[in-house]
């Protein structure tokens, strides 16, 4: 899971229009990079996806292994594990700043209850739920991060009902409150309604996740226990000048980390966005047809040739059905797939289809690679899909196998574009960075 770093700001403005800008300053105490590899923690499945798409998927929020060498190494072992295992199956106004842990995730600040006690949150577009850790939590993770106090908010409203959430990666329990949610200092959400934890498992303790909670930017059908999301709230309350939220993440060394706007976007990448519908009414996923390796004809995503053959005797929603999905996801630090596209992917660029390592020195001998969403293609080059990693001298490739029918775009296909969310007409745009 990458995330964006979120200003707290504390007024309302009815049609607003407000951007979150990240950076790369640390926030006290959060110096630290994760030591571990992070647990597997089986996650929820849906078992629809808009009008009866093929297959299940989980909210995804996936987070790679920590920084040092040693966790490196577990990654890689990770990825071999996985091949191995899964080869059976297939800058506006009121900014705010997006920071970036080394292209891990980014987090930023919201503020919860009045008056605002100040949580870091993920920005997640592969979630809909909003969840910060509870005073009476005695979860490690809790113990870690700051905790909400109810009792110290004159609007808080609590309610029974109980409610738990399992990720790609880590799972937390606790009870649903209503209270402000104040996301930046034009955009205050009234009467939200989210988890107060009171239970976190070890995915989310220090130094592995620098942040105290999420914030999920997907849809109500997305949801866990059949709560509202932020991103319907604001469209439904009439909080957005525009019916948009735009998001700009940048690579750890770059002049700034990111950020997300809400109630517009950056124009300036207005003349290039590409614009794909999204598929359903739970994340911001689309149908993807093919993934292309430089001026070549063959599709490297396993199943795309089928469902193309048969394309002639479908009806285009019918299509769009049978298709593979994608989720941009802001949540996760790679690109997750089948390990056979991925296999195939890694073997055509001369990468170890186990480890995903490669050869830095072949990197300025390869070719972009070209995925087709909604259509469309939106391409990433060796640069953007292959990491070097400084210390250890190690490049290997940004991917890694899940046996998930849906793909998850995480952050580094996220780093090559700018990316607008169409809240009103479900739509997304995307441009080259």
């Amino acid at each position: 899971m990458r995330l964006v770093y979120l200003g707290l700001f504390v007024a309302l403005q009815t049609a607003s229009c407000a951007v979150i800008k990240l950076d790369n300053d640390k926030t006290p105490g959060l110096e630290s990079d994760d030591s571990t590899i992070v647990g597997q923690v089986e996650a929820k499945s849906h078992a629809t996806f808009g009008d009866g798409a093929q297959g299940e998927f989980k909210v995804a929020l996936y987070l790679k292994n920590g920084l040092d060498p040693e966790s490196k190494s577990k990654q890689r072992t990770e990825r071999m594990r996985r091949m191995k295992n899964l080869s059976e199956k297939p800058h506006l106004n009121n900014a705010s700043v997006l920071t970036n842990v080394k292209d891990y995730y980014y987090y930023g600040y919201i503020g919860v209850g009045n008056p605002p006690q100040k949580f870091s949150v993920i920005f997640d577009t592969g979630s809909s739920n909003i969840w910060v850790p509870g005073e009476a939590c005695v979860s490690q993770a809790c113990n870690e991060h700051r905790r909400f106090n109810d009792d110290s908010s004159t609007t808080f409203q609590s309610s029974s009902q109980k409610i738990n959430i399992q990720y790609g990666t880590g799972y937390i329990a606790g009870d649903v409150g209503i209270d402000t949610v104040q996301v930046t200092n034009s955009l205050t959400l009234y009467n939200q309604s989210f988890a107060v934890t009171s239970l976190e498992d070890k995915t989310f303790e220090l130094p592995r996740s620098q942040f105290d909670g999420l914030f999920g930017l997907g849809f109500t059908g997305g949801a866990e226990g059949g709560i509202r999301s932020p991103v319907d709230t604001m469209l439904q309350e009439n909080m957005l000048k525009e019916p948009y939220f735009g998001i700009k993440l940048q690579k750890d060394g770059e002049p700034g980390n990111g950020e997300i706007t809400f109630g517009s976007y950056d124009k300036s990448y207005a003349n290039k966005l590409e614009w794909i519908d999204v598929y359903g009414n739970i994340f911001w996923a689309a149908t993807m047809e093919g993934i292309f390796y430089g001026d070549e004809q063959q599709n490297y995503l396993y199943g795309a040739d089928k469902v193309n053959a048969a394309s002639g005797s479908l009806t285009s929603k019918e299509k769009a059905k049978a298709s593979r999905k994608a989720l941009l996801d802001t949540g996760s630090s790679l690109i997750y797939g089948d390990a056979y596209s991925l296999s195939a992917m890694s073997a055509r660029i001369g990468a170890n289809v186990l480890t995903g390592e490669i050869s830095c020195s072949s990197l300025s001998s390869l070719k972009p690679f070209h995925f087709v969403l909604g259509g469309k293609r939106f391409s990433m080059k060796p640069n953007e899909y292959i990491f070097h990693d400084p210390t250890s001298g190690i490049c290997e490739v940004q991917w890694m196998p899940v046996s998930e029918y849906l793909w998850v775009m995480g952050i580094p296909f996220l780093q090559a574009h700018y990316t607008v969310y169409d809240v009103k007409s479900h739509k997304m745009g995307l441009a080259p960075l």
